[in-house]
């Protein structure tokens, strides 16, 4: 006598899900047998549509862009005549403080120009016109001390003199003065004049770009919009497709693990990576050797390595020696050098003193007594 076995709940369960995924694959076979519904796939009316608002909201983003250029390129037009208005001022300011100081500040006008005049040769007097001439001094021996019968008068004259010269610095400093205070006001006109053109177009740009946000924000709100509706559709595209896939893996070769269903066409050593499901024993076995001729040429190739790097740090460290011998033998001939740089300042320091000496003993050893003083302004002559 035979015996059935019952179906259990969860033999039930799984012949649901086989039957609602049979009948789901049934309902997707009109859909992708239909040539039309298969390449279109949506309605093509709507996405004509979907097309051609996205080509007028182009077509005004682009010409309000273009009002933006043209509204940029004034401003830009109008700075670059702010700006050489303002170059134009700040040329005017300094050809008149050139001129101020060409007819007001000239060499010839100051008081120690006397120090530096090329032409001082052709103004200057002769060395002597009397025997009371005051421009004479001692190393003249023309006058000495005692003679001079002109100090006060001088002194009178050197007094107004600085007087007047003390006047005339005081009156070309408040002159100065004002013709630089001047120019500082027109300058800071000039300045504010500037920063409150700048103030305007900064209001100009900033409502240009106000308004350029909120037709960029429309934009993003009707590309979102679209992209929502892409992403809904590709959501339920990909909802079925995984529906169809999820069911062709149970009823397919792979998780029934057939053994001809690794099998490729490129030959018997290319097995298919999505079907593959291990290697054999004897398979593996040749891996494991494989890796271990491996493991030994990569141990031999460190030790070459760890060779050359010994050799390396060896060659190093002789250069090392060499280059502080080198360093020392440097050190040894800047000592040499510095010893006979002082042995010959020595030397020249003796030769110096033995002149000094000499001259002080030999060439000036007469000097002049006042006899020698008093011969001379005696006659007419």
């Amino acid at each position: 006598m035979l015996k059935f076995q019952l179906a259990t709940p969860q033999d039930l369960k799984i012949a649901a899900n086989i039957e609602r995924k049979r009948q789901t694959e049934e309902a997707r076979k009109p859909r992708i047998f239909n040539p039309r519904s298969r390449r279109i796939g949506i309605d093509k009316e709507f996405l004509d549509k979907q097309v051609e608002e996205k080509k007028r909201l182009a077509q005004s983003e682009k010409e309000k862009e273009h009002q933006m250029d043209q509204q940029l390129v004034r401003s830009s037009q109008l700075a670059m005549k702010l700006e050489k208005r303002e170059e134009e001022e700040r040329r005017k300011i300094n050809k008149e403080i050139n001129t101020f100081r060409t007819i007001y500040q000239r060499p010839e006008d100051r008081r120690d120009f006397d120090l530096y005049d090329p032409d001082i040769l052709k103004k200057s007097m002769p060395p002597r016109l009397r025997d009371d001439d005051p421009r004479l001094g001692l190393a003249s021996a023309q006058k000495f001390e005692g003679e001079d019968v002109n100090s006060e008068e001088r002194s009178r004259i050197l007094k107004e003199q600085m007087q007047s010269w003390l006047e005339q610095q005081s009156h070309e400093r408040r002159m100065a003065e004002k013709e630089h205070k001047e120019a500082e006001e027109a300058y800071q006109k000039a300045v504010i004049a500037r920063d409150k053109r700048a103030i305007t177009l900064d209001k100009l740009e900033q409502e240009c770009r106000r308004k350029l946000n909120e037709a960029t924000a429309r934009f993003n709100k009707a590309l979102a919009e679209e992209q929502d509706y892409r992403r809904r559709t590709t959501a339920m595209q990909e909802e079925e497709d995984k529906k169809a896939e999820i069911y062709n893996h149970v009823t397919g070769d792979f998780l029934t693990e057939a053994p001809e269903q690794a099998m490729s066409n490129k030959g018997p050593n290319k097995p298919l990576a999505s079907r593959y499901k291990g290697m054999s024993a004897a398979e593996l076995k040749a891996y494991r050797d494989v890796q271990a001729v491996q493991m030994e040429e990569i141990i031999k190739m460190k030790r070459e390595e760890k060779r050359r790097d010994e050799e390396w740090d060896r060659l190093m460290a002789g250069n090392a020696h060499a280059a502080v011998a080198f360093e020392r033998e440097l050190e040894r001939k800047k000592r040499q050098i510095s010893k006979q740089v002082a042995e010959q300042n020595l030397q020249l320091a003796e030769q110096q003193k033995s002149q000094q000496n000499y001259l002080n003993r030999v060439v000036y050893k007469n000097k002049p007594t006042a006899a020698f003083f008093e011969q001379f302004n005696k006659g007419t002559r």
